[in-house]
């Protein structure tokens, strides 16, 4: 029994009297029980309510919000919103391609070769981009956020997994998420060429931690049909591009080293405001401490302690620190990334010995590392959780961080931002910057503040 679209105006149903009643000889209760009725008959036929009534009746003052059932119009709303998002035909950009120049370069060659008069020779040529390096093509997909456009798949004949290693763009090895055929199992996947050539920002299509959908075919291998949204990723600038090394990741333990390398605090900031950019934890780990005295370390982890971090003191020899590393690893999501030669997977070697993560040396002559870890890869721990063990990075360039940003990462700059004499500061040689004024007054780590200007300077 549903409202006549001509009376709703004025009159209500009584579904106990089988009559219409005025809405002006409505008491609140009496509002309220027939309302709730109408949300009820909503909910199980959504086609004789329409929807334009439902937000008429939610609109009156008179509706008790709270007393509305849990399986009101608002469930169906969304499942409405859901249904209209349909995949259609879109123009997109192709990433360029390695193709030869569409301008011509031959004039000479010609005119040697044909011995044509040169005055017939065409005196302009198009250069536009127009040619075979830029091309438009229609997919089918749904535009994602950013400039991210979401592929459309047969999802009945593909499998859900996540990628445990990606090697270059196209070496990729899938492990099958559970509740699904083939659980468990890993397949060798290529990338499918729409994929690795729709228009994007980063370095790689796939990268290792992705979630993907791919079309399984015969030898446990398969092409990856569509990457999934990400959540939580570790990203660097490359080249003008983004490089993703991890992505599905909920937390970064960023390991340093007391010594052999040295300690760099520099780098661990670069890292500490690239995490918070990703939207990923940090936890920072200093390793080796075995090589140096630990109470010469106490100044620099009260003060990221005192900033919020969690930081870890771990010794691979003495086994400092290992057992609270695995407490913080359980049932997260982890990426061990920091300078070559800090020992990550020596860490994670200790952290669960099965793992069997090959090692090395760092060179006795420029006290670096040698790039043992040559790709990130995916790892499953015993007692719940996963880690990725990433290749050592000696530079980090920030990635879509803008100067006037920056100050944002730095949380002890927060209470003073404000007190700044102009809006727009970023705190280098402005009048009235409170920012500086606390770090003569040491109220800021002068270490801090010096790794903040080479961030906004640039000088790596």
């Amino acid at each position: 029994m549903a409202p006549s679209s001509r009376g709703l105006g004025h009159r209500i149903f009584s579904p106990s009297t089988g009559v219409r009643i005025p809405m002006g000889s409505m008491t609140s209760e009496s509002f309220r029980t027939r309302t709730s009725f109408f949300v009820f008959i909503a909910a199980i036929s959504p086609s004789r309510f329409p929807i334009t009534q439902f937000a008429w009746l939610r609109g009156r003052r008179r509706i008790d919000q709270t007393r509305l059932p849990a399986f009101s119009c608002g469930d169906h709303l969304e499942n409405h919103q859901v249904a209209k998002k349909i995949s259609k035909k879109v123009r997109v950009d192709f990433r360029k391609n390695r193709q030869n120049s569409a301008r011509r370069n031959d004039f000479t060659r010609q005119v040697q070769a044909e011995e044509v008069e040169i005055d017939n020779i065409d005196r302009e040529q198009r250069v536009s981009g127009k040619g075979a390096l830029t091309r438009r093509r229609t997919v089918l997909g749904e535009q994602g956020e950013g400039d991210r456009f979401v592929l459309s798949v047969d999802e009945a004949a593909c499998l859900r997994g996540r990628v445990i290693s990606a090697i270059g763009s196209t070496q990729c090895t899938v492990q099958v998420d559970e509740g699904q055929r083939s659980a468990g199992l890993r397949f060798e996947c290529t990338v499918r060429r729409v994929v690795r050539t729709v228009a994007r920002n980063a370095r790689n299509a796939v990268v290792t931690g992705d979630r993907v959908l791919f079309l399984p075919s015969e030898n446990q291998c398969g092409v990856i049909e569509r990457v999934e949204p990400r959540q939580g990723v570790l990203s660097r600038g490359h080249q003008y591009k983004q490089h993703i090394l991890v992505a599905n990741v909920s937390q970064v333990a960023i390991v340093s080293s007391a010594d052999e390398p040295p300690l760099k605090p520099a780098l661990i900031d670069r890292f500490v405001v690239s995490a918070a950019k990703g939207e990923v934890r940090a936890i920072i780990v200093i390793n080796k401490c075995d090589l140096v005295d630990v109470a010469d370390l106490q100044p620099m982890i009260g003060h990221y302690a005192r900033l919020g971090y969690t930081v870890v003191a771990a010794s691979v020899q003495s086994g400092l620190g290992i057992a609270w590393l695995r407490r913080l690893l359980k049932h997260e999501q982890t990426v061990f990334t920091g300078q070559s030669g800090v020992g990550k997977s020596s860490l994670l070697n200790s952290i669960q010995p099965g793992l069997a993560i090959k090692t090395g040396d760092i060179s006795r002559v420029t006290q670096k590392g040698r790039h043992t870890t040559r790709f990130a890869q995916l790892q499953e721990l015993s007692f719940g959780g996963w880690v990725v063990d990433t290749p050592g990075i000696r530079q980090l360039e920030l990635w879509d961080v803008h100067p006037a940003e920056m100050e944002g990462y730095f949380v002890e700059f927060r209470p003073f931002v404000p007190r700044c004499k102009f809006p727009d500061c970023l705190h280098l040689v402005e009048e009235g910057c409170a920012v500086r004024e606390a770090v003569k007054q040491d109220l800021i780590s002068q270490i801090r503040y010096e790794s903040y200007l080479r961030l906004v300077i640039g000088d790596d």
